[in-house]
């Protein structure tokens, strides 16, 4: 299975790297990969969140019997499930591979990030959607830009640091 991780992510990062040379001048190779897989998985996830929100949940409320979930969040979860385990792999093979911690230990940070990603996420889409009165695609879009800038710099300074601090 890893082998296989392997030869797709290595496909992918060929594919984004085709594109690097009209970069170069502007941007570290590291920051180019970063911004190219975690800009495509961005755009995947709001694709996902408008599909669940309009399609699945055709913005009514997801009751669970003991509780309720605003279909902003719930299409938030939805996306997210799928986009949390793609964005980390693309991390971890793609923008950060050459970080010297171990690998339980940079997922247990990965998710300790995801942690404070979610939670501003949340944050976010709650104030713009039900204390601002924005659109929910709107309000997406305006917290992925938001989150974009906290979980780049917790992922290149902490989950997959490739520098030792002296």
């Amino acid at each position: 299975m890893l082998e296989l991780l392997k030869q797709i992510f290595g496909f992918v990062e060929k594919v984004v790297m085709l594109f690097y040379p009209l970069f170069r001048r502007f941007m570290p190779e590291q920051t180019f990969k970063y911004a190219a897989t975690g800009g495509a998985n961005t755009v995947f996830d709001i694709i996902l969140y408008y599909i669940a929100y309009h399609y699945v949940l055709k913005g009514e409320i997801l009751e669970l019997g003991f509780y309720a979930i605003s279909p902003h969040i719930a299409a938030f979860m939805m996306s997210f499930s799928i986009t949390f385990p793609i964005g980390f792999l693309m991390a971890f093979f793609i923008s950060f591979p050459g970080s010297y911690l171990r690998k339980r230990i940079q997922l247990l940070r990965y998710g300790m990030t995801v942690i404070g990603s979610i939670l501003l996420n949340y944050f976010f889409l709650k104030l713009f959607v039900e204390g601002f009165h924005w659109l929910p695609t709107v309000s997406k879009i305006v917290t992925t830009a938001i989150v974009i800038v906290f979980s780049y710099s917790a992922q290149k300074y902490f989950t997959f640091r490739s520098v030792k601090k002296e």
